[in-house]
Parts: structure tokens; sequence; C-alpha cells
């Protein structure tokens, strides 16, 4: 779509605040209207409200049309099952939502029930009655709870009653069936135990798009005390719901519902939210809504990082499978509701609030909802007022912050929980230690349960307990492996370096079971030493216990044992085990597979993982270093033990899904071979494999090991990794995808083939090119330096930079690769380019950076164009630009006001030439050298704002076209360079518009 739209938005909820909130943060949104909305979606930047008669849908069509409407998104359920969006595309006004016929799913019960029994949905046992005298006699005699009573029709304060009692769930009916507030029937279900939560996704009737889970607290009070309620807030994703699960989910509940529906002839398209329950028989669905929860809608939109408006085009356009919404990770969003005294029942209104400024100031979002303007004030004029939401790192962290928010807001009686996501806290937090001890060995045997709703304890019981049913396996066939150490817990015990340890253990355990395409599901340790030593061991449980919430598995147990006349005082022993499962079907068969022309990709290792480190003693032994020596190379302050233990990469769960697209052939994990031996593990004896060195990056590390050992090529492919910590075999014609996907989760190559059987003897892994990949040494010396610099001063948040560009050859990669450095003191925020659907806004997103598209041709003028990059900058708090091939001349205005913080690459030495015509005049003038500039932009150019220069040689058969590509080659390296320089405060660009260094 190529012009800015004006939305309408439906609805006068927390929802509709945050939907109107996302859309305006579209630079393809020109305004939002909210009707009838609140105090927040009151002359709100781009968000305005409307008074228009949103029951009427004449009157709304009338009002699109008038208004030049160009989209219309409807909040409430009633509006969806009265058929608005039909009468609205009958109209051809596009609309975001169902149609009043799939929309059944949500507003009518004994629809939906009888759907998902027709499709083989699990779901509660339930039967809809019209008579009440029958549904007591069903509730008081049937063989199940069934105290679930629900009425009919779209949501409402008695629409749901969750029982107490089978006398209590009768009256429930009796005041249903005599009001008849909700039509003529009820349905009577059975109240299921588990854990609750809610999966939302975009479908546009054929492809299924999950959002991250969120779970919402519904009870008025904490500790889940007092009545029931629309929500008193949520937090997203929910912790304890594992990676598998998250996909069984996917495909058994949501894409199943989006199949049946469309085969029954009602395509369902927008947003469907099921509400689930986690049970010891397996998950089963709740109920159904037909667009967002409230407040699941809070947390799960600040988490979405592509922009709104696209993801709602895509889906009502049908191409939701080329545009996949891409989520924020490794954050949690809590949202708390801040209600009117007397909620859910009968409350007061037109309370003034105070405080709204502040908690806006903290950084948190508030979401309005039953608020309104009243004589320039802000008054309460509903039951939920305020959503507070926060985005933070961790659970814990988010809810503090958004208790923070509420603090800061006052209306009278204002009744609100401060424990929301309190089941998610209480997972991965809690722990059970179990003592026990004798008085010859003081043996001790402490059990973590975090994270699963089926790990389960006895009490008084030293066992711990796994259902392998509630996990959500059909036919599972189980997988485990143990493993110790060796030698690298010795050079811990010799660093006195013990942190690291625990998280390498489980990692070795885990990746080797997933060479299965097993998921783990329960991990046990076993520590044995000389004295126990209670700071040395805890350190230990807790890297355990860390690692394992990363791979998504239980800390089950483990098992200390004091053993003095074996192990001397601070010498022990570490030993791990982890049982997984992997459906039947699903096992990966390598040495069956494998084939001629198969290709070979490498996941990069994070070094020297298990294998080598007896060599590595005996090295350390005969040079005069030691393992506090400082590593080499541009390790910065890292010594050669920190190097050393650096602990194995967790492979899983981020390459699970991977292994089980059927694209995967076999996978093995380099741990206890090197590169030769772990690859051929996986090959059958009929073929060989090639591999070039050169084709993956070998970390310095290794060229070390190699030089300082004096080591064979053959000896380093024998013994170590050489950077390669893992191998996938896949099919040539499906190896670009499947490599595309690895490295979605980190760095990953194409090295190699399988190949025709070797006979010429030796080895049938063939390593080409090693001893020139081991000898090229490229540091990047003066990048070094400067992040050396930069590391000897006060440790600060890196600095926020945007990178504009107008399609592709960018330095874009260089500089994303840079800002993910340990030592980069600058972090890549936002892609903006000025052409849609260029290659480079597609790596940024698969690098996890936000990107928007903003058209010039969009705008009236420059100066406008202008505005909105800097309204787009300042909304993600952009400190510094990188002009990267971007082609349009920014006006006076941005350049003053961004002066000193915009950065471009000139194809020159001399960044005064205009014209393109660098090379060529290079080439005329017969220099020599050539290069490119690295410059501050301002209004006028300036030869005294150069922050970085690279020189390249001119050859004597250069061509304008071979010249070009070497420069910007030079540019690659350059940039990052000067960025780094910058951001780290060593240039500046000083008031008379001249580079200064400092001192």
């Amino acid at each position: 779509r190529l012009m800015a739209d004006r939305v309408l938005v439906i609805g006068s909820g927390g929802r509709e605040h945050a939907l109107a909130w996302k859309l305006a943060q579209s630079p393809h949104v020109k305004h939002v209207f909210v009707a009838p909305g609140n105090a927040g979606t009151a002359d709100n930047g781009k968000i305005s409200n409307s008074a228009v008669l949103v029951s009427n849908h004449t009157i709304v069509t009338q009002f699109c049309k008038d208004h030049n409407i160009g989209l219309v998104l409807v909040g409430q359920e009633a509006l969806l099952a009265a058929g608005i969006v039909d009468d609205l595309r009958a109209a051809g006004i596009r609309c975001f939502g169902p149609s009043a016929k799939a929309a059944q799913l949500a507003s009518n019960t004994a629809f939906a029930k009888a759907f998902l029994d027709r499709h083989g949905i699990p779901t509660a046992r339930w039967k809809a009655f019209t008579n009440p005298q029958e549904a007591c006699r069903f509730i008081i005699s049937t063989d199940f709870p069934a105290r679930v009573v629900r009425a009919r029709g779209p949501a409402a304060r008695k629409e749901v009653t969750i029982a107490a009692s089978k006398e209590e769930a009768c009256r429930a009916v009796q005041e249903i069936m005599q009001d008849r507030m909700f039509g003529e029937m009820v349905v009577i279900e059975e109240l299921l135990q588990g854990e609750e939560l809610s999966c939302l996704c975009f479908t546009d009737g054929v492809t299924v798009a999950s959002m991250p889970p969120a779970q919402a607290d519904k009870r008025l009070l904490d500790g889940d005390q007092g009545p029931n309620t629309g929500g008193m807030g949520a937090y997203c994703p929910v912790p304890q719901v594992p990676e598998v699960l998250l996909e069984k989910i996917n495909d058994a509940v949501l894409q199943h519902v989006v199949d049946s529906m469309r085969q029954e002839g009602t395509a369902f398209v927008g947003v469907l939210q099921t509400g689930l329950m986690l049970t010891k028989d397996g998950v089963k669905i709740l109920n159904f809504k037909c667009q967002f929860g409230d407040p699941q809608c809070q947390v799960i939109l600040p988490l979405l990082k592509n922009d709104f408006y696209e993801v709602i085009q895509a889906t009502i356009d049908g191409k939701l499978c080329s545009f996949m919404p891409a989520w924020s990770e490794n954050s949690t969003a809590v949202c708390v509701v801040m209600a009117s005294p007397g909620y859910p029942g009968d409350y007061d209104k037109g309370m003034e609030i105070t405080g709204l400024v502040q908690a806006e100031e903290l950084g948190l979002q508030v979401f309005h909802a039953g608020t309104t303007l009243k004589d320039g004030r802000v008054v309460t004029s509903g039951g939920r007022v305020l959503s507070i939401t926060a985005v933070k790192e961790d659970l814990v962290k988010a809810l503090g912050e958004a208790n923070r928010g509420v603090a800061a807001i006052r209306f009278k009686g204002a009744t609100y929980r401060k424990d929301i996501g309190h089941r998610g806290i209480r997972l991965l937090k809690q722990s059970l230690y179990v003592s026990k001890g004798t008085s010859r060995n003081r043996c001790q045997s402490k059990v973590l349960y975090l994270s699963f709703a089926f790990v389960h304890s006895e009490a008084g019981g030293f066992a711990g307990f796994f259902d392998l049913k509630a996990s959500g396996y059909d036919d599972p066939i189980l997988v485990s492996q143990t493993k110790g150490l060796g030698p690298k817990l010795q050079i811990a015990q010799v660093c006195k370096k013990h942190n690291t340890i625990g998280q390498d253990l489980v990692a070795m355990c885990v990746n080797e079971i997933l060479a299965q395409g097993a998921e783990p599901l329960f991990f046990l340790s076993y520590l044995a030493c000389g004295k126990l030593d209670v700071e040395v061991t805890e350190t230990i449980k807790e890297g355990i216990a860390e690692a394992c919430r990363n791979a998504g598995c239980a800390f089950l147990g483990r098992e200390m044992a004091e053993v003095t006349g074996m192990y001397s005082s601070g010498e022990y022993d570490l030993a791990g085990f982890v049982v997984g499962a992997v459906e039947r079907g699903q096992m990966l068969l390598g040495l069956q597979r494998a084939d001629e022309e198969d290709m070979l990709i490498g996941l990069a290792s994070s070094g020297i993982h298990g294998r080598g480190f007896s060599i590595i003693r005996k090295i350390l032994l005969m040079s005069s270093l030691h393992y506090s020596s400082p590593a080499p190379g541009s390790c910065g302050d890292k010594t050669l033990g920190d190097i050393l233990l650096t602990p194995a990469k967790m492979y899983s769960p981020s390459l699970l899904p991977v292994l089980r697209s059927g694209h995967v052939k076999a996978f093995a994990f380099l741990a206890e071979e090197g590169l030769v031996e772990g690859i051929s593990r996986i090959l059958p004896e009929h073929v060989s494999a090639v591999l070039d060195a050169l084709s993956w990056k070998i970390p310095e590390i290794f060229c070390w090991l190699y030089k300082e050992g004096n080591l064979s090529e053959e000896e380093m492919a024998q013994t170590f990794n050489c950077g390669i910590g893992a191998v996938l075999v896949v099919q040539k014609d499906l190896a670009q995808h499947v490599l595309k996907d690895v490295k979605k989760h980190g760095e990953a190559w194409l090295i190699g083939k399988v190949a025709a059987p070797c006979h010429t003897g030796g080895s049938h892994i063939k390593v080409e090119n090693l001893l020139e990949a081991l000898q090229l040494s490229s540091p990047q010396h003066l990048l070094n330096n400067a992040v050396v610099e930069s590391q000897h001063q006060p440790r600060k948040n890196k600095v926020k930079v945007a990178v504009l560009i107008s399609g592709t050859g960018t330095n874009l990669a260089a500089l994303i690769s840079y800002a993910k450095e340990p030592g980069s003191c600058a972090q890549v925020v936002l892609v903006i380019s000025n052409k849609s659907g260029v290659e480079e806004l597609r790596n940024a997103a698969r690098a996890g950076i936000p990107t928007r598209v903003i058209d010039h041709k969009l705008y009236g003028s420059r100066s406008e164009f202008d505005s909105t990059i800097d309204r787009v900058l300042e909304e993600f708090a952009v400190e510094l630009i990188c002009l990267s091939g971007f082609m349009r001349i920014l006006s006076s205005p941005f350049l003053r006001k961004w002066k000193g913080k915009i950065l471009n690459a000139s194809p020159s030495l001399f960044p005064l030439i205009k014209d393109g015509s660098a090379h060529q005049q290079a080439l005329q003038s017969g220099s020599k050298v050539t290069g490119c500039t690295v410059h501050f932009v301002l209004e006028e150019s300036s030869p005294k704002a150069v922050i970085h220069q690279e020189p390249v040689s001119v050859k004597a058969d250069d061509t304008e076209e071979t010249l070009s590509e070497r420069v910007k080659e030079a540019e690659c390296r350059a940039f990052p360079i000067a960025l780094q320089l910058v951001a780290s405060g060593a240039v500046q660009l000083g008031a008379d518009s001249k580079t200064y260094w400092k001192q």
C-alpha cells in the first residue's frame, strides 16, 4: 500500500488504546480514530477520539467514506458477532477481523463446543440446555465436576460462573435462565484443573502466525483471592511452557482450528485467541476469543517487533506466510490493571486520576480503559480504569517496574494486585531442598524444581517425578546421555573459576541428545569432592540451574558426596545425566540417510568445547605461559584460563525446530572428537566428505594453539573443532533454506559437502585450506585498539544507532556484526529504508533489529519526509545515525538538529569529490592509492570533519568496477572503526565543525 492510511479502531478499553498506540507507530498510518475511545486516546499525537455511533453499521460505513478511512479494527466482540466486518467489507472498506459466522467461535459457546467435538480437538466435557431443571439434574448426576456455567452470547459480567460446588452451579443456572439475560441456552462444562494460559495467533484463514503465550490473573486480589474479573493483569511470555509444547499447541490447536473452519466453508481471518488448560491429560481448550483479549493485548503488542499495520495488511491480503511477525527475545511484558473500588460489582465514577505523567516518565506505557476527560481533568468512568505495562529483560524486573508505575498513579479507592505473574515467578524461583545426612560422609541431596507443571515431588521422598504424558508427547522415545568434563574440570580448579562449569556440563549432555532430535526433559548431576566447599558447590549449582532454564528442561536433582580418601581438599569431580524425548517418527538416523552431494552446515563453536585439553595442558607446560597469562590476539583483558573455560554453546532449544523440520539428515555435536572424527561419526562408510576451512571463521585461540604447539594440519583437524561446534547434513537443494533458519540463532556457514568414497587410503574426511585458514590473522588492529580503549573507560550503556539505507550493497551487515561484538560501544536499534522490499531490511529483521520503511514518494516535501524520519528516530531514542547507501539529500533543519551525530562513508580519500567520479578520477590520474573516508555529515561539506580513512591500492589492471568493489570492502572495515571511535567518545565534532580526538 503506497499511501499513509487513516485508521478507525472501534472500542473504548485498554485493548483499543494499545491497538491505536501500536498502529500510530507505523509510518504507513497518518491518523488513528478511536470510537468512542477514552481519555488516553483523546488528542494524543496521531490518535484522537470519534463520537461516531458504532452500533449502527450504516453510520460507521458512511463515517469511513467521509473521512477516507483505509482500515478498520474492531475490538469489541459483540460488534464482530453482529456482522460489522461483513457490512464494512460489503461497502468496500478494509476491515481486520472475522466474519459474523467465524466469530461464532467466541460468541456462541454451544457452536464452539460442537465444532471442537466434530474435529476431535480436546476440550472440557459439556452439554447445552434450554431447560434449567434438566441442566441442574445433569450437574448433580454427572460423574465429573460439572461446575462451570456458561451463558450463550458475548462476554458480560455474569456470562461465566465457576462454582465452588454443584449446588452453587445450580443456583447460577436458575439465576441466568430466570433473567434470560443471555438468551435461552446455558452450557454446563467440566471444571478442569491445571495451568491456564492464552495462546493467540494472527491468521489469514490458511497460515497461522503464533504470538508468545500470555497468562492473565483474573481474581481481584493478591494470592488469587476475591471474585473473578475480566482480568487484573497479565504477563507475556509464560516461562512454564516449554518450546515443544508450544509447537504442539500451534499445530494441534491453532492450525487445526483454522484448517477445520476453512474446511467447513468459513475462513477465520484476524486474531484468534484460545484459552487453554494444561491438564494431567494434556492440553484442552477452555474458550475462544475472536480478537485480542484484554489485558493480554497490552502485554503482547509491546513485544511485536514488526510494523503492526504491515502485519494486519498481510493478514487481510492472505500473504501472512511471507510476512511472519517477529517478537522481542529475552524480554518480558507485565501489565497491572487499576480498577475502581467496588469492581467487578457496582462502582462510582468521576474520581480524578493523578500521577499519569510521573508513571510515563518511568518509561512505562499507561493504557487507558475506563477514563474520560472532564473539565480538562482525567477521571474514572469504568470498572477497569488503567493498564500499566512494563517491558524488561525478565519477569521479576518487569513486575517491579509496573508496580512502581501503579504506585505513582492515584485515584480514590484504586484496586490492584501486586503479584501479577506470581505463577511464573514461583515456578522460575521455586526450589525444594531435601537434606539427609550421615555421620560418615555428610551426603546431601538437593532437588530443584522449576518451570514445569509436569514435574512433581512427594512429601518426605527423595525421588523426583516427571509426568511424561503431561509434557505433550504422543509416541515418545526416551533418549539419555551422561557426561563429565575431564581435564577441563582440572583447569577450572587450578584457575578457581567455577561459575561456567555447570553451564558447560548441561550443554555437553543436552547437545548430545539433540543429535538424535531429542528435546531435554530433565537433568541430574553428581558431585564428589574431598571436602565440601559450600560456596563452590552453590556456584556450580546455580550454573546448572541457569543452563537448564536456557535448555528448557527441569533440574530434577543433584547428589553430592564428600570422599576424603579419594580427593584432596579443593578437588572435585562432576558428572551430569540428562533424559530427553523425541517422537518416534522424528528421530535422526544419519548413518542410513547421508548421500553424495549432500551439504554440510557448520555451526560456530564458543571455543574449544571438550576435546584437546590434554594437549593444551602439555603446550602450557612446555612454554613459559600459565592460565593467568593474557589471552592471545584481540581477546581484550581475558586470560588464557578465561578463554579455555568458555562453556560449550547450547544448541537446544533454538535448533530443535530445524532438526524436526524433516530437512536435516544428521547432526553431530563436536565435543569429544575433533573436526574429522566428529563428522565421520555421522556419515556412512560408503561416502567421504570435503571441507573448505576458508569458508568459516576460525577463532584466534586455534591459530595460537597451532603455532604455540607446533602442531600439524592433521593434528589440528583430528584434535580440535577448529571453530565448528556442530555439523548438520542436509540435502543440497535445501541447504540454503536450512542455513537461513540456522543463522537466525547464531553464526553458521556452508563448510563442505558429502562426496564419493575416497580410495587413496587414510581418513575419508578431507579438510582443504586448513593451513592457510590458520595462518590468516585479521584482528583489525585499529578497531581492536578502539575497543580496548573503550574498555578502560567506566562501563556505560551502548550508544543507540540507526542505519538509513536505500537498497542493497550497503555497509549494514558490517555495522550489525560490529555492534554484536562484546567490546562494541554501539547498538544498532533501528534500520530505516526509503524503499520497501529490499533484502537489507530482511537481513536486519533476521538479526532481530526493528525496521521501518519511510517512502519519500509519499511526502510532499523534503522537510515533511525528514520530519517523519526524525519522529521515528526519537521513538527509538536514537543517538547516532549511519548513512549506509542512503540516496536522499537531508534537509538543513535535520542536519542542524543532528550535527555531530550523522556518519557517512565516501568512496574516496578526498570526501569533497562529487558525482560518483572518485574511481574514474583515481584511474585517470594514475594514482597508486585511493580509498574511502568516513566523516561527519554537515550542511556544508568540510575536509576537517574526517573520522577515519582506509587506503586501497590501485592495481594496473583495475577497472572502475573492480576498484569499486575493493573500496566497498574497505568501507565495511572503516565504518565500524569510525562508529566505535565516535560512540566511545574518542572522536567528537567541535562547534567549529572540526574533528577533535580525545587525548
